[in-house]
């Protein structure tokens, strides 16, 4: 399967759907958990979605209000995320050694 570039920003949003890897979520949560702005946060979206990594659909919330855009995991997209946020755990868990001045 081929995936593409995995940036600190494509990680943090894969992430974030790997904690709720059934729910659907909008762009606009997305945005607010992740503190991206939306220029940085769409284009992953659609460069995962392009991978086959998210499927994407417009749902109608409201009477008067536009369709909004919705994303979720795919089980390749959910695959992924287990293993790059595996990968990526034990490297954020290292810690600089504690130096004590004596």
């Amino acid at each position: 399967m081929k995936t593409p570039r995995l940036s600190p920003e494509t990680l943090l949003v894969i992430q974030k759907f790997a904690e709720r890897p059934t729910d659907w979520l909008y762009g606009y949560e997305l945005s607010r958990v992740t503190g991206l702005k939306s220029g940085t946060l769409y284009p992953i979206l659609m460069r995962l979605e392009r991978y086959a990594l998210l499927e994407a659909c417009w749902v109608a919330t409201e009477v008067g209000v536009p369709p909004r855009h919705t994303y979720r995991l795919t089980p390749n997209g959910l695959e992924l995320a287990q293993t790059k946020l595996a990968e990526a755990r034990p490297r954020a868990m290292v810690r600089q050694p504690a130096f004590c001045i004596g």
